[in-house]
Parts: C-alpha cells; sequence; structure tokens
C-alpha cells in the first residue's frame, strides 16, 4: 500500500512550491492499522490556510485509485544556515532581516504585516525593531507597556498581537531623540537581541534601519541572518538605493531571499481604480538582474496607513481582505525561500569536553 500511495503523490503537486510531495519529501509516513490507512504530510514551511487545500488534494488522488484513507497535513520548521562563524541563538530557528536602501518605503510597514502574516500561516515569529532613530513598531502593534525582567539579566519581548517583540521604542520616552554614534546604536541593538528572552521562534524578522551604513554592516556581520529581504518602491531613485542594500548582503554572505516591492499602484479610495503613480515593474527587473525572487507587490491603500496608525496592521483589522491575502501570499514564499536553503545542523553537534584524566 506504502508503494502505492507513494507513486500517487508523485502526481499530487503542492501550489506553493511547484514540486510533487515526494519529491518534495513533503510525505513522511503511510500507516495501516486495523484496515484503515493514514497519510501524513508534513511542510516545511507554515501553511496553515494552505493545509486543508493540500490535505483535499491528496484525498481526491487517493479515493481516484479506490483508496480510502485519513490525511493528516502538518508542518515542520527548522534551522537553516547562517554567515559562517556567526554562532546562532538556541531559541530562534531563522533570523530575517527585511532592510531597504533608503527610508520612506514602508519598510517597518512591511516588516509587521509580513510577521503577522507568518503567524497568521502558523509560525511562531518575533519582531526586533532595529530602527533604532525611528522605532516604530510599538506605535504600530499598539504596545504601551514597558519591558519587564524575570531572571534580572534578561527581558521578557513585549507582546502585540501575539507577536514576540523587541524595540528601542519601549525603552525611551517617544518624544525623546536617539543622539547616538553609530557603535553605541551598534552595541544596543545586539544586546537587545541577544539579551531577550525570545521563547522558541520558527522566524525572527528583524526591521533593520534604512540604508547602508555603520549599524546595518555591523548587524549583517554579526548577527546569525538566514537572509535578508529587500523592500523598495518602483521609483527609479528607491532602487538604485535597493541595489546598494542588496549588494551589501551579497558582500557579506547573507543571502537575498526575495524582493518586496511596496507602493506599486495606487488605489483610489473613492472609486477604487489602480494605476502605478511611481512606475512600474522595477522591482521585476531588479530581480531578474540579481537572479533572485520577486516575493510580491503591494498597493498604496489609504486603509494600510490608517491601521497602522490605530495599532492594527491591516492583516490583522482586515484578515480577508484582498491586502492580507497578498501579505500571506508574500509569507509564503519567503518561508518557501528559507525551507530551499541549507539546513543548520550545529545544534545536533555534541559538544566537545577536555577533563582531566
Amino acid at each position: 500500500m506504502q508503494e502505492k500511495i507513494t507513486e500517487l503523490l508523485k502526481e499530487v503537486v503542492d501550489p506553493n512550491t511547484g514540486k510533487n510531495l515526494v519529491a518534495s519529501k513533503s510525505l513522511k509516513k503511510v500507516t495501516t492499522e486495523n484496515g484503515k490507512t493514514t497519510v501524513q504530510i508534513e511542510l516545511d514551511y507554515p501553511a496553515k490556510t494552505q493545509g486543508p487545500v493540500i490535505a483535499s488534494m491528496v484525498r481526491a488522488k487517493l479515493t481516484e485509485a479506490g483508496i480510502d484513507a485519513d490525511v493528516n497535513v502538518g508542518q515542520n520548521i527548522i534551522a537553516h544556515s547562517v554567515q559562517p562563524g556567526v554562532k546562532v541563538f538556541d531559541n530562534v530557528r531563522n533570523i530575517i532581516a527585511v532592510s531597504s536602501g533608503k527610508g520612506g518605503v514602508g519598510k517597518s510597514t512591511v516588516s509587521a504585516n509580513l510577521a503577522l502574516a507568518l503567524q497568521q500561516e502558523g509560525a511562531k515569529v518575533g519582531l526586533l525593531d532595529a530602527d533604532v532613530y525611528g522605532p516604530s513598531q510599538p506605535t504600530m502593534l499598539s504596545i504601551t507597556d514597558k519591558p519587564y525582567s524575570v531572571d534580572g539579566k534578561s527581558l521578557e519581548p513585549m507582546i502585540g498581537h501575539g507577536l514576540q517583540v523587541a524595540s528601542v521604542g519601549v525603552l525611551i520616552d517617544p518624544d525623546q531623540p536617539m543622539i547616538w554614534r553609530g557603535p553605541l546604536a551598534v552595541s544596543a541593538l545586539q544586546q537587545l537581541l541577544k539579551q531577550t528572552n525570545w521563547k522558541d521562534l520558527d522566524y525572527l524578522i528583524v526591521d533593520m534601519p534604512p540604508g547602508t551604513g555603520d549599524i546595518q554592516l555591523s548587524l549583517s556581520q554579526e548577527v546569525p541572518l538566514t537572509g535578508a529581504v529587500v523592500v523598495t518602491t518602483p521609483q527609479d531613485i528607491a532602487l538604485m538605493d535597493a541595489r546598494k542594500g542588496l549588494v551589501m548582503f551579497e558582500k557579506v554572505n547573507v543571502p537575498i531571499l526575495g524582493i518586496i516591492e511596496n507602493m506599486a499602484t495606487h488605489i483610489c479610495s473613492n472609486c477604487g481604480h489602480e494605476e502605478h503613480i511611481f512606475g512600474e515593474g522595477g522591482a521585476e527587473k531588479m530581480a531578474k538582474q540579481y537572479g533572485v525572487d520577486l516575493l510580491g507587490e503591494l498597493p498604496l491603500d489609504i486603509n494600510i496607513r490608517l491601521s497602522m496608525d490605530k495599532g492594527e496592521p491591516i492583516v490583522i483589522s482586515e484578515p480577508e481582505g484582498k491586502i492580507a491575502q497578498i501579505y500571506r501570499e508574500i509569507a509564503r514564499k519567503l518561508a518557501i525561500a528559507v525551507a530551499k536553503k541549507n539546513k543548520d545542523y550545529s545544534r545536533k553537534m555534541p559538544s566537545i569536553k577536555i577533563s582531566d584524566t
């Protein structure tokens, strides 16, 4: 029975990865007990909304062949490799930097919604607000509490809509400017990252500062990054700066997981007309030029801005809306890009202890 089912599932293609369930190693187990067959499918990316779809496809294929079976679809998100020589975190499987070459392209809005979209797809997600000079995540996620410590050594993450969050913004007065030089800012961020008591995260999204300066370079070299996402708008000037950010990550051996084009089109709030006011196809051309994936295109919509100002990102305020759906599609593509990377086996390696004999 197992051999027959395996052959049948070679014809069932996961619509998210484009691979059949056998080639992608998603078929984990086929068991028959007391005359009842059970098929276990295990995805390597979070796909809470897609599990029922894939289960239905498998059942349809088996029924077509006259096989009655229970189909269970689960997920197993594992750690993937980081830059050589950088120590990984025990309680964070994958750290993803969300970057932009310049400010004003909506990077922080994308970071918050992307983190929440991954969570809605079934992942355990954290968000580090690394934009030291303009920490906006506490406002965007409606976080007003101050951090606290249980052991006097580490900080407990703030919780915003289910996300574990750390931000300089909750440590200072909202009106207080961050007048820090580069080395001090880098040190503060590393301390915030390493001394926050993250709890068993599949993904930690890092909302990077805009640009390619001292902070960005230091974080890219010293934080164990699984990969980076570049956010841009279609404008030539934004794309020019986004390319610099992309090349910076390449130079420090951080893989580019994809590009997100924000404000790709403008949607009129009166009539719903959609037009490319900032240009068209810029991120797609950039993706082709550098051989990376275009993860998705997001519109410029007043509801995105209104939802962020209220502290309820649009994937929370309008979870069934078109924009939330786009964010979840981008989140799945990002998670699949991570899953394609080499696995990290360092956690499984035994430690070597030297003792006197």
